[in-house]
């Protein structure tokens, strides 16, 4: 298989030979989650059913350290490998794909990027504070009219004395109108219509009346979490704000993607999980027809489905976890980049397709009941079918899946 610059190396920054977590710091990580989770979980469920944001998601992460799990411990970091990561994520998704997303925003495609691409001073500016819960990040690539193809968005930023001003729209953005800080992406100014612009990337503080951001409620699910578009109008930050080398906005932007999508494809799996178990309690606790439904076959046929995609998304999961693992700690390393990215990409779009296959035939195994928000499953059916679509479609990952068997030369877009 030829998996090689599927994707372009890291920059400078690394988290190579930064001191692990110990297995027992590991263990503690894991029960800290678990507390999260039994905590969470009544708040979550009636924040949800009233379809109101849960400030609580960010609250009791902070209480429970839990805002910078994968990073160094130097920055105020729990320095968790990314099987754990990822285990922790798959336990947090449980109580809901919003409150997991929160997660990826802010450390997944928020923390993460600055650690790879930025310098020391944004590190020890950023990144100490996101772990404390002082600064929320996230992660702005998104536009109303560039999703899948980043290269037509239309932001620009331009150079005046020692600050950048930024202009345009940036949509669909997770922790997007309670985020300190964001990651964005934007064009040189005046650069509209050459074939040759390149994207830079910003560290963007998002105090000011320049900064202005929406939150949106016009979607199916994911009600507690939040969604936003913010525009930016002249928007003024430090000179010394730029992530990485300018023009290379694109690179950062795809290699940040990688672990997006392994926190999505983790995320899967616990949706999965939670309707296992809302499954197997149901089947064995509702009577129809003078028995427990768990007794008629075809439902042990649904039951039997969702565990097949329970055991294969949690393989592809481990092994995208442990590829990129092995890429974080050879920084520079094409091969192995592409190689986790491989992997990533294939359990993004298995673990997305087999929530979406588990949630539907749970609501089915609850019947009448199924159909209600009052109800696991169909709060989860309503949650997981975004996530084929964001951190790369269903068809963008089936492309990156294929032309990475073919070769690049095979690449659908160059």
């Amino acid at each position: 298989m030829n998996h090689v610059d599927t994707i372009a190396a890291p920059g400078s920054g690394t988290i190579a030979n930064a001191p692990a977590a110990t297995p027992e710091e590991c263990a503690q990580l894991v029960a800290d989650v678990e507390a999260y989770c039994q905590e969470i979980r009544p708040i979550e469920e009636i924040a949800y059913l009233e379809h109101e944001p849960n400030p609580a998601i960010g609250e009791l992460a902070k209480k429970y350290n839990m805002l910078g799990m994968s990073m160094p411990k130097k920055y105020g970091g729990r320095a968790v490998d990314s099987l754990t990561y990822a285990r922790a994520l798959v336990r947090i998704n449980r109580e809901g794909t919003g409150v997991r997303t929160f997660f990826s925003g802010h450390t997944s495609i928020g923390q993460y990027p600055i650690l790879k691409y930025g310098t020391e001073e944004q590190k020890d500016r950023y990144l100490p504070a996101s772990c404390r819960g002082d600064c929320t990040l996230a992660f702005g690539l998104t536009e109303p009219d560039a999703g899948s193809n980043p290269l037509e968005g239309t932001c620009t930023w331009r150079r005046e004395g020692d600050k950048f001003i930024l202009n345009g729209v940036k949509y669909l953005i997770s922790n997007g109108s309670v985020a300190d800080a964001v990651i964005v992406f934007a064009f040189p100014e005046g650069s509209e219509g050459q074939p040759d612009r390149r994207m830079s990337a910003f560290i963007v503080d998002t105090a000011g009346d320049t900064f202005e951001a929406e939150a949106l409620h016009a979607k199916p699910g994911m009600y507690t979490s939040d969604t936003a578009m913010f525009e930016m109008t002249d928007h003024p930050i430090s000179g010394d704000n730029m992530l990485g080398d300018q023009g290379n906005g694109f690179r950062i932007a795809m290699h940040t993607l990688v672990s997006g999508r392994l926190s999505v494809a983790s995320g899967c799996l616990g949706t999965i999980e939670d309707c296992l178990e809302e499954s197997l309690r149901y089947a064995r606790e509702r009577e129809q027809h003078g028995k427990p439904i768990g007794k008629h076959q075809l439902v042990q046929q649904h039951i039997a489905r969702i565990e097949m995609m329970r055991s294969t998304s949690d393989a592809l999961v481990e092994r995208a976890a442990l590829a990129k693992d092995r890429s974080d700690a050879a920084p520079g390393d094409k091969e192995e980049l592409a190689r986790a990215d491989f992997a990533i990409a294939e359990a993004k779009y298995w673990a997305s397709n087999a929530a979406w296959e588990a949630v539907d035939r749970a609501v089915q195994i609850f019947g009448g009941r199924g159909w209600s928000e009052l109800y696991r499953p169909f709060r989860h059916l309503q949650d997981v079918r975004v996530c084929r679509i964001y951190e790369g479609t269903d068809e963008i990952m089936q492309l990156k899946i294929a032309s990475s068997l073919l070769g690049k030369e095979f690449a659908a877009f160059g």
